[in-house]
């Protein structure tokens, strides 16, 4: 089984090197160009909140999978987990907060021993609750099996991955047989009520690039998907959302292992997009890591840039207003999210 990085003891583990490598010059002794940059040219810079809607919430790196491009670096061998007395403070801060959306990632959040709890929590203070789910953790055990159910006691909104229709590829990203337990998955949320019509209960699929390059069209995309889905497995689902593939962690790691870094870079760098750059989600999310420090998104958790000094950056001092006064912490993987039609954890911004 594949390893993490950290597990591994890969220079990529450390957060440091990661970004020395995005901010190095490229053989040809030449930088590209600062991101901040590209930002000051439409002047968007110094880049700031609109407004906070959704409080995004990272409760673990534990994962029953260990993907090829996890951004999160997760796998069996993480043992960071969010305790319940961060779930408290994380709750307070919900409920005194003019958050709309609770989302819950990790690793697969389901392996935290208080998941259910907290879903059941936040439930209680009437916020939209999304659940970003493997949909293999639900067929990866008995105790996992009830959690269709669970999610639609509660109408939680599921985002799952599933990188492509066809068990090739989706297996040569995500490991062998993930293809065929995703399937028996969505096929079990669908049997609850999911991504079928006038159920309210919403059942999203991420595609994300198996290589260096970028996704193509998020509405052809989902055309596709939903039509190969129906007719090879009779499988419903909402919406599609493709994503970008940042180049940082496990990617970042495969980049430079096939001789693609620079190349993929200059694709990200000539594609940045004004429209993209303006509904970046960091400016209108907060990003939670599993021991309560503050990020402007996923992204940066994963690089251990935390929102700027000016506010709080623990969750234990939460602080709305000082939040949607602060500068958004910016680097040369920010334009992963400014690519073409943009990219953020609801797929297209442009």
């Amino acid at each position: 089984m594949q390893q993490s990085l950290k597990k591994s003891n890969n220079q990529l583990a450390d957060t440091l090197i990661q970004l020395e490598v995005l901010n190095q010059a490229t053989q040809q002794g030449n930088q590209f160009p600062a991101f901040t940059q590209k930002l000051r040219d439409i002047n968007l810079f110094p880049l700031k909140p609109t407004h906070l809607d959704i409080f995004q919430v990272n409760v673990g790196k534990m994962c029953n999978q260990v993907c090829k491009h996890c951004h999160v670096d997760a796998g069996p061998d993480r043992k960071e987990i969010m305790t319940r007395e961060t779930m408290q403070q994380c709750l307070a801060a919900i409920a005194a907060s003019s958050v709309k959306t609770v989302d819950i990632t990790g690793g697969a959040p389901e392996m935290n021993p208080d998941f259910r709890w907290f879903v059941e929590e936040i439930s209680k203070l009437g916020r939209e609750i999304i659940v970003r789910c493997n949909l293999t953790i639900i067929v990866a055990n008995k105790k996992y099996h009830d959690l269709p159910a669970f999610y639609k006691t509660h109408n939680v909104h599921i985002i799952s991955s599933l990188p492509y229709f066809s068990a090739a590829r989706t297996d040569a990203q995500r490991g062998e047989g993930v293809f065929a337990d995703s399937i028996k998955a969505l096929q079990m949320l669908n049997a609850v009520g999911y991504g079928q019509e006038e159920s309210g209960l919403i059942l999203d699929l991420v595609y994300n690039p198996s290589g260096a390059f970028l996704p193509g069209s998020q509405a052809a995309l989902e055309l596709e998907f939903k039509k190969k889905l129906k007719t090879g497995f009779n499988i419903y689902f909402n919406n599609l959302f493709a994503i970008t593939n940042l180049p940082i962690s496990r990617f970042l790691d495969y980049l430079i292992q096939s001789n693609n870094y620079e190349a993929y870079m200059e694709k990200l760098v000539t594609a940045f997009n004004p429209a993209a750059a303006t509904n970046v989600m960091c400016r209108n999310t907060i990003s939670v890591s599993w021991d309560g420090y503050l990020y402007d998104c996923d992204f940066n958790q994963m690089l251990d840039l935390k929102v700027a000094k000016v506010a709080p950056q623990h969750i234990s001092v939460f602080n709305e207003a000082a939040l949607n006064n602060r500068n958004i912490v910016l680097n040369q993987h920010c334009y992963g999210c400014t690519a073409g039609a943009g990219s953020s954890c609801g797929g297209a911004t442009a």
